[in-house]
This record gives structure tokens, sequence and C-alpha cells, in this order.
């Protein structure tokens, strides 16, 4: 080892101060992103959502992210095999050609799944107060959601599945208050 290196620039470690520096980064892009959004999705907006249809999806966000939680689970655990009821079909579409075990973009796809919903489910008692706390959550949700799509090559998809998602978030979030 180098005795002329500082501590935290020998091979491998990393100091408190480089996790709170990328910390600080990646608070600043979504910062930016948040601003960008911010502008053409409210500001400059071609359509801007009446106050009776804000308010509507201002009321049922929390229990639409309860509902959608309580499907995906089992889903999630039925494919990362907590649920043995699944391995006849599994058998049989390895048979018929058709299954040829896991990718990378399907264990991408799960990951992000499981991340997105449980930061979705924590943002449910600030959507209830409707605080900008929980309104940040679901916009976290989306952020990891896309770059999830953008890695398990869904591009496409997870832009215009973004657009819509930050759009409709972007319109209420005059109704979220600190």
């Amino acid at each position: 080892m180098n005795d002329n290196m500082p501590q935290g620039e020998m091979g491998g470690e990393q100091t408190s101060s480089d996790s709170g520096d990328a910390r600080k980064e990646v608070r600043g892009i979504v910062n930016q992103l948040e601003a960008l959004l911010d502008e053409y999705m409210v500001k400059r907006a071609p359509f801007v959502l009446p106050i009776g249809i804000k308010e509507f999806i201002v009321k049922i966000a929390p229990y639409l992210i309860i509902i959608f939680a309580i499907l995906t689970l089992p889903v999630i655990f039925a494919v990362i095999g907590l649920s043995a009821a699944l391995a006849p079909f599994v058998v049989m579409g390895t048979m018929m050609g058709g299954y040829y075990g896991w990718g990378f973009a399907s264990i991408v796809a799960l990951v992000v799944a499981v991340v997105s919903l449980i930061i979705s489910v924590m943002a449910v008692p600030g959507l209830f107060k409707r605080t900008r706390g929980g309104w940040r959550l679901v916009f976290y949700a989306t952020i990891i959601s896309l770059i999830g799509s953008i890695l398990s090559f869904n591009v496409i998809g997870g832009i215009i599945g973004a657009i819509i998602s930050w759009y409709i978030l972007f319109q209420v979030k005059d109704m979220y208050t600190n």
C-alpha cells in the first residue's frame, strides 16, 4: 500500500464523506429533475387538470397504492419462489420451450418492483395526511421504476409510463403541503 495516499483513497475503502458527497450529488440531481418536471408538467403544460379531478386523484391515491400492493405481493412471492403452487407451470413451460430461466432483465424487474412497492407503501401515511414527504416518496418510486425499465431494456415503455405518471403527480403536487 502507498503510505502517501490518504486513508479514503486506498483500494476499495470508502469514507463517510465520500458516501455523503454521493448522497448530496444524487439529491442535487433529483432536485434538478423535480424542478425541470415542475416547469414542463405544470407551468408549461398544455392542459391543466381541473381542481375537482386533482382532489379526486389525491383522495383515491393512497387507496390505490394499498390495493395494488395487496395485488402485487402474491405475484412477487410467486416469482421469487415462495409459492410451490406455480412449480407445475414452470416445469410445463420448460418442457414446451417457453421458459429459459431468469435473465438480467427479469431480475432487475423483480428488484425494482419490490423497491418501488416498498417506497410506495411507505408513502401511504403521508398521502393520507397530504404531506409533501408522501408525495416525494411516490416521486422517488417513479424514478426507480424508470431506471428499472431502462436497465431491463424496456426504454420506450418506461419513458411513456414515467411521463404519464409525472404529469399526474406534478399536477397534484400543490395539493400536498409540508
